[in-house]
């Protein structure tokens, strides 16, 4: 299952939201949203291990929930390069995704996805990176070897990004959140609240944003 314009467009929305509340002029400020992927990707390579003179175990919790940072400063990256047109952003991350391709061109070579394994298409998205370009064919061969579908990259996605806009609405700079819900952190709570909400709804940020404040004002009513 690849990504769906719905789900992309929705991910796109509210990265761009993010931005917005982190420097209402970002397009502007022009970030070096590559040198961000790339140091990401150097953090998933260590969580994956890579000392040959040592032994070492793959975390693979951990490098999931790296992708997701990554894809951040992907679609940022795109955004940027759009000057934050949005459907702009989407019809060329789309078309590329529907290319289907098989393998990566990095320094005048040609590296087959399937023929290479997750520590060497890690390798490959930081040299990408470094040289100021992504990759979704490559991303997407990350997701499978992570045991990540599209769908489960967009449930992390939407719950980090809708978790944090909410946390900041609600005194989280000011340190008047409350981060514990009647015993449990807020994190639990957006675990259970991402099973209620339709994935495939184009207001599925509005509806887990409600469901997190029903849930907080509780808390706070206690």
């Amino acid at each position: 299952m690849t990504l769906s314009e719905i789900q992309l467009q929705t991910m796109l929305e509210l990265q761009e939201g993010m931005n917005s509340k982190v420097n209402s002029n970002w397009i502007a400020a022009n970030n070096n949203w590559y040198r961000a992927i790339q140091v990401e990707g150097a953090e998933a390579i260590e969580h994956h291990g890579w000392k040959w003179w040592k032994k070492q175990e793959c975390d693979m919790a951990q490098l999931r929930m790296e992708l997701v940072d990554i894809w951040h400063f992907v679609l940022s990256a795109e955004l940027q390069h759009k000057h934050g047109n949005i459907a702009l952003a989407k019809k060329d991350m789309m078309a590329e995704l529907n290319l289907a391709q098989k393998s990566v061109m990095f320094d005048g070579k040609y590296y087959v996805l399937a023929q290479i394994n997750l520590l060497e298409k890690l390798d490959i998205l930081c040299g990408l990176a470094a040289a100021k370009r992504t990759n979704l064919a490559l991303f997407d061969a990350l997701l499978a070897d992570c045991g990540m579908s599209w769908l489960e990259l967009f449930k992390q996605y939407i719950g980090k990004n809708v978790l944090n806009m909410f946390r900041q609405d609600h005194g989280y700079k000011s340190g008047s959140y409350i981060k514990i819900w009647n015993g449990r952190e807020d994190n639990e709570h957006l675990v259970e609240v991402l099973e209620t909400v339709k994935l495939g709804s184009r207001n599925v940020r509005d509806e887990l944003y409600q469901a997190l404040k029903a849930r907080y004002l509780l808390v706070q009513e206690a």
